[in-house]
């Protein structure tokens, strides 16, 4: 359309409107937070810290002090092995590598980076954790209980893992997240151990921070070069059946959308001779080559239609085709019959085929969802016979089950998955983006169908539901009292028409509270949650009697929250 405004969604940004990185990088070492403005300060959420250099938000003093409280906390749980320290693409993610090794090298703890000082997608992360503490403790691998029971006495050498990454966030963005031994996301006691004693050690202006330089720190005797590469690509044919796509015809794409699996992908292919054409091999910090997200802005979101626009644009070219976020733990899949998949959709997909064709599970393995995710995968569940494991938003709530390989597969709505190894064993602890990719390649040169069109198939036999997320206003005080709601709050006996099933402020297969209010009933549901960055709060929609039911839902959700938060 010629005729078109620029810059709008779906579109590719113009030159003008891309970020500076290199005034960005100035400022990340420029400017300094403020430790009585709340924004200004190091707050851990469910992933890890985040912020922009330009807010100063993230900077060289979170880092620093983020560090420092690692290994501070590590000291004070005798976790005394190696820790793996990774990165992503986004240009925020370098500096803060240099400040963390320094610190970390200060400290005198062996550090394990990549062999070339290249990027680290976070499942792969994972993977060297479970990996290297599985041979330093004769093959055991850490549950939280084993973790507690050790830190007691020091008795065992445990590693953990640095990831530094904003996920699919904007160019502008940087994150860092702390993964303990079990290999996945950390607890909120350890995620708020760590951002307490790094906002103390902000306010005391770096006073207990122990730093050396960037050269002196890569020439450490603590600082090992790791070929994480091919450790983890190696072991890909134990997680994923490659022999179906021997010889295949299928015509396969895979996008890493300037990510850090770039360098990944070849490797895989031509370990396991795998015929997809590698979309975007580059790495650039501004990301001028993603089409921009619904606000206008760039972000790697491989579930947005608006950021993977290019893809579907491109779908009869290849019969699967799939791209992953920033750090490569999310996943989004496009075939040629369907476009995008709803994440949803695919996580039913993933579920059914899995459990249907990994002979080598056993027979009581379950499955775990959040509690915003689709109620069709409870009906696919059930229709498997299978044990499901509904728990709150985060994916630290799936580790342990994924480590004794009670759940065979975890998923959340937001295109983050995992599953077990192909003989049942834990592979990795934290969401992998590349694996889901894969997997749809599998199923379909298994099956002769892809996962749209198996999809169609779930949905002919378990209802064809619509799943939608809105926002809604709200005030600092109504999120905190939505937070904190109780189920004998919500007065309700009907939801659009159907019989109220169920009220839930905790959730039903841990009991740990949800931060907000989920209602359900037959044929339908919402969740209800206070945003962490405005003042909204998210709700959580679904219907399987079609598009105006939905819109019912949604609508008195609504006044239900108003009233109850009122």
């Amino acid at each position: 359309m010629p005729n078109q405004a620029p810059n709008q969604p779906g579109t590719r940004p113009t030159l003008d409107t891309l970020v500076d990185t290199p005034r960005l990088v100035t400022a990340y070492y420029s400017l300094h937070p403020d430790p009585a403005v709340p924004a200004q300060r190091v707050a851990f959420g469910t992933s890890g810290h985040r912020g922009s250099a330009f807010a100063a938000s993230f900077n060289e003093d979170h880092i620093a002090a983020i560090t420092q409280g690692i290994a501070d906390y590590r000291r004070a749980k005798k976790i005394t092995g190696p820790l793996f320290l990774a990165k992503d693409t986004h240009a925020l993610s370098e500096p803060a590598f240099a400040t963390a090794l320094e610190v970390l090298a200060a400290n005198s703890i062996e550090v394990f980076v990549d062999d070339q000082l290249a990027y680290t997608p976070t499942p792969t992360l994972s993977h060297a954790i479970l990996t290297c503490n599985a041979k330093l403790n004769g093959g055991k691998t850490p549950s939280q209980a084993i973790l507690e029971s050790a830190a007691s006495d020091g008795s065992r050498q445990w590693a953990d893992g640095i990831v530094i990454t904003p996920s699919h966030n904007p160019p502008e963005d940087g994150g860092f997240k702390y993964n303990p031994p079990n290999g996945g996301p950390a607890d909120t006691t350890a995620t708020k151990w760590i951002q307490d004693r790094a906002n103390e050690l902000i306010s005391a202006k770096l006073a207990g921070v122990k730093r050396i330089s960037y050269t002196r720190a890569l020439n450490a005797a603590t600082t090992h070069r790791h070929d994480y590469i091919t450790a983890y690509v190696n072991d890909l044919a134990n997680v994923i059946d490659f022999a179906p796509l021997a010889g295949t015809t299928l015509k396969l794409a895979v996008d890493p959308l300037g990510g850090a699996g770039v360098h990944y992908w070849p490797r895989i292919a031509e370990r396991y001779k795998l015929p997809f054409q590698l979309l975007n091999p580059y790495v650039d910090p501004t990301f001028r080559f993603m089409t921009l997200d619904w606000d206008g802005r760039i972000r790697m979101d491989c579930s947005s239609p608006f950021a993977m626009a290019s893809m579907i644009a491109n779908k009869d070219k290849f019969d699967v085709a799939w791209a992953c976020d920033t750090d490569h733990d999310r996943h989004g899949i496009v075939t040629r019959t369907t476009g995008l998949l709803n994440p949803n959709h695919y996580l039913a997909v993933a579920i059914q085929y899995l459990f249907t064709h990994r002979p080598g599970w056993k027979q009581n393995v379950g499955i775990g969802k959040t509690l915003v995710s689709s109620s069709i995968i409870d009906r696919v569940a059930k229709g498997l016979g299978r044990p499901m494991l509904e728990v709150p938003v985060g994916f630290k709530w799936f580790v342990d089950g994924l480590i004794d390989g009670s759940l065979g597969f975890v998923g959340e709505e937001s295109a983050g998955a995992s599953f077990l190894r192909r003989d049942g064993a834990v592979w990795t602890t934290d969401k992998d983006g590349l694996i889901m990719g894969l997997l749809s390649a599998e199923m379909t040169a298994v099956t002769g169908k892809d996962p749209g069109q198996l999809y169609n198939d779930l949905t002919a036999k378990y209802g064809n539901p619509i799943y939608q997320r809105i926002d809604a206003a709200a005030t600092p005080e109504q999120k905190a009292k939505l937070a904190k709601l109780s189920a004998k709050q919500v007065t309700a006996t009907t939801l659009a028409g159907e019989p109220i099933t169920a009220i839930l402020t905790e959730a039903p297969g841990n009991h740990a509270a949800i931060g907000g209010l989920k209602v359900t009933t037959e044929n339908g549901w919402f969740a209800a949650r206070p945003s962490g960055t405005e003042d909204v709060y998210k709700i959580y929609a679904e219907s399987f009697n079609g598009q105006p039911h939905l819109t019912q839902i949604q609508t008195e959700a609504k006044a239900l929250v108003a009233a109850a938060i009122a």
